[in-house]
This record gives C-alpha cells, structure tokens and sequence, in this order.
C-alpha cells in the first residue's frame, strides 16, 4: 500500500502500543499523518493543547536521555504534564501487583503510562489490567516509538515508503526486531544481516515475514547492494563489549566503503547514541547522507502524535 495514495483520518481505535505487530498498516500510516501534522504544527508554532490538563506518567526500569526528553518536551507542548514513577524488579518481587499498580495510578487523572525496560509478559499484563493507555518506549523484545520516528524520517526524505530497500547491518535487538516489523508493514524490501551470535530473534524474524518477504544474508556488501537506507545499531548501549565479540563483528561495520556498495545517495539511519568506530564510522555518521539528527528530531513529533492519537 503507497503511503501518498492514503488519506488519514487522524484516528485510531488502538488503546496501547506495545509492538508494531499489533497494528495495520492503516493505523501505522495514520500515526505517521499525524507525525507529519504535529511536525508542520511545532514548525508554524500553532499550540496543540490536545492534552490540557492531562498527565502522562513515565514508569521506567532504566534510563533515556533522548527518549525522555522528547516525551516530557512533547508532553509539554501538548498541554500536558509528565511525572516520573519509580520502578523495580525488587519492588515488583516484593509483592507489588501489576493490576494494583495501573488501577491506582488511572484514579490520579493519569491519561496513559509510558514503559521502558519492562519485559514484554509484564507488559501484557498491564495491558489486559489497564483502562488507560500502555506506551513501551523500549524494552529487550521491542522498541515501537523509535521505529514510528524512523518510518517518518524515510517518508519525509525518500517521498515515499512502498518500494524502498531497507537493509539493516550488524548486532539485532530490539530495535531490529520493531524495525523490520514497520518496514515490511508499509511495503519496504527489507534486507538483513547480522552475525548467528548477534541475530534478531528468530520469533520476531518468522513473525514479520508473515506480512513480507526479508531477505537474510550473512554478507553486508551483498546485503547493501540497491539499498535506499542503511541502518546499524549500537554494540555497547548499557553492555561493554568483548574483543571476542569485537572481533565478530568488525565486518559489520558501515563504513564508506560498505555505503559506497549501496544506491547512489543511499541514507544511513542509527537510532542513536553511536560509538564512532565500531558500529560505523565518523564519516558516515557525520557524513551528508546521515539522517541520525532528523531521526532525534522526529522523536518529538512521533511521541506527540501517539499520545494524541492513543489518548482518548
């Protein structure tokens, strides 16, 4: 389905997002309208106070500059409010009830709670437990906010999303995983290749393929080959990394010659923060193809519009 030929109606019957997979590719490409929207909005300095008076809580198991920022900034402009929660796997060891938890916070006026770092079968729960809506910004399994931002950024720089030759190198994880979830969903080709030690689970590979074909290659000058985007992630996010594990995946890296095996004006993507180095080079991420800033920038505006659409 062509992304330009759909006309949005800036609304969604969704109350969570917690993975890609749950969603249609007419709710993706009316979460990206509304991106676009709020993104010509912040630029005109028009006030979107969609939230007025509404509180999103932020109940995190670890720490997000980034990501953070864009949702308190965003929440802001919205109208809104944000408070941090405190959360733990000791508290939640300790007897803390997950029902309880979301059923407490609903009755302080909360419009929705935004996760990062909860495993996914907590998540479920407080789904099935929860009248407000549950936002994962990030856990082992997924990372669906940063994937919104990412779709955004090619459709507004490639014009379009159908057609478009994804190719993801180096180390799976969760951003992977919700990546090549989205790309496929909105009619990308999508190429991947990372090494058997650092593969994107094999559960999130068979269930994207239900909606498209991926293309597996252990190769990263075969698997760029008529790329329109490069991406790579981060090896040492929270982890420090082994000279073994170094050493596995040094032929990942995305360098200029590996870009130069791509499409003539090829982008390069990285959600970010990047060790110059190892997963890619200074050039390349710094270089005029890069559209790491714009992805950042994005953030704010895909954050704004999941809260404006989810929030009811």
């Amino acid at each position: 389905m062509d992304i330009n030929r759909y006309t949005p109606s800036y609304g969604i019957n969704q109350k969570h997002l917690i993975k890609l997979a749950d969603y249609s590719t007419e709710e993706l490409f009316e979460i990206l309208y509304a991106t676009k929207a709020m993104k010509a909005k912040f630029a005109a300095h028009e006030s979107t106070n969609i939230l007025n008076d509404v509180t999103i809580a932020l109940l995190f198991g670890d720490t997000s500059l980034r990501l953070r920022s864009a949702l308190e900034i965003g929440t802001r402009q919205l109208g809104g409010a944000c408070v941090n929660l405190p959360y733990s796997q000791e508290d939640m060891r300790a007897g803390e009830n997950i029902y309880d938890i979301v059923n407490i916070i609903s009755r302080y006026g909360v419009g929705a709670v935004v996760t990062r770092e909860i495993a996914q079968t907590d998540l479920d729960l407080f789904c099935a437990a929860s009248d407000i809506s549950i936002i994962n910004s990030g856990n082992a399994d997924f990372n669906p906010l940063q994937t919104l931002a990412d779709l955004y950024t090619v459709w507004e720089k490639k014009g379009r999303l159908e057609g478009l030759k994804l190719t993801y190198v180096g180390k799976g994880g969760n951003n992977a995983a919700s990546l090549i979830m989205g790309a496929i969903k909105c009619g990308m080709e999508v190429s991947v290749c990372t090494p058997c030690e650092f593969g994107i689970k094999n559960k999130h590979l068979t269930h994207a393929e239900q909606y498209g074909k991926i293309t597996l290659n252990d190769n990263p000058s075969e698997a760029v080959k008529n790329a329109d985007i490069v991406y790579t992630d981060s090896y040492v996010y929270h982890n420090p990394i082994s000279e073994k594990d170094r050493a596995i995946l040094k032929p990942y890296q995305v360098n200029g010659t590996l870009m130069s095996l791509a499409n003539h004006n090829a982008a390069f993507m990285h959600p970010l923060p990047a060790t110059r180095g190892l997963e890619v080079t200074q050039d390349v991420i710094d270089g005029k193809n890069s559209l790491v800033l714009e992805q950042g920038e994005n953030r704010l505006h895909a954050v704004k519009a999941v809260l404006a659409l989810l929030i009811k």
